[in-house]
């Protein structure tokens, strides 16, 4: 089967690792620009569900998907072969050290950091090839100002940020509820070619 952008989130395995929900990972996705032979390294992947993604748009790229909990990296694996994904990657492993040795990339998505924000994006930034596109989505305060406050002082970096509120409407017997998502930051970096 055939899939476009915005996979429903219900067709993922989860199990009780984060997922990046569909609105925000379509959001992602377009910030990333992701062409179809791109190189795409997917830092605190969770279940998979941006780097399956990212997959489909480098059909003849490869995405390698970084994550440190064994269930979220089971999980990319499981997710990666539901969808067909076979140039998805999956890394067991904590960045900044599961980046050695990685080869240089076109995108670069930054999910989760593990608390270890700026040594990531200092060796993000030594693998984001020139032209090269470096996606954070922070949930937290601290995530969106430390990646603020590094990526602006770089030259070679244009910078751009937004916040994204997901309010979806949720059927409840006759009526419809509001029922919100968790406001998520994307801070979309472009490097100087």
């Amino acid at each position: 089967m055939k899939h476009g952008l915005g996979i429903p989130d219900s067709e993922f395995v989860r199990g009780d690792i984060p997922m990046t929900k569909q609105e925000i990972r379509i959001l992602t996705l377009a910030k990333a620009k992701i062409g179809s032979a791109d190189t795409v390294i997917d830092i605190g992947a969770g279940t998979g569900s941006l780097s399956i993604e990212a997959a489909l748009l480098a059909e003849q790229g490869r995405v390698i998907a970084i994550e440190r909990e064994p269930e979220g990296f089971d999980l990319i694996k499981v997710n990666a072969t539901k969808f067909k994904a076979a140039n998805v990657e999956a890394v067991l492993g904590a960045a900044p050290e599961a980046l050695e040795g990685l080869p240089a990339a076109d995108v670069i998505m930054i999910g989760g950091s593990g608390g270890k924000l700026p040594e990531i994006l200092r060796c993000a930034d030594k693998l984001l090839k020139p032209g090269g596109r470096l996606i954070v989505t922070a949930v937290t305060v601290e995530t969106l100002s430390t990646t603020l406050n590094i990526m602006r002082q770089r030259s070679e970096y244009s910078v751009e940020a937004c916040c994204i509120q997901v309010t979806r409407i949720q059927q409840v017997g006759a009526s419809n509820m509001f029922k919100a998502l968790n406001p998520i930051y994307i801070i979309a970096c472009s490097k100087k070619g």
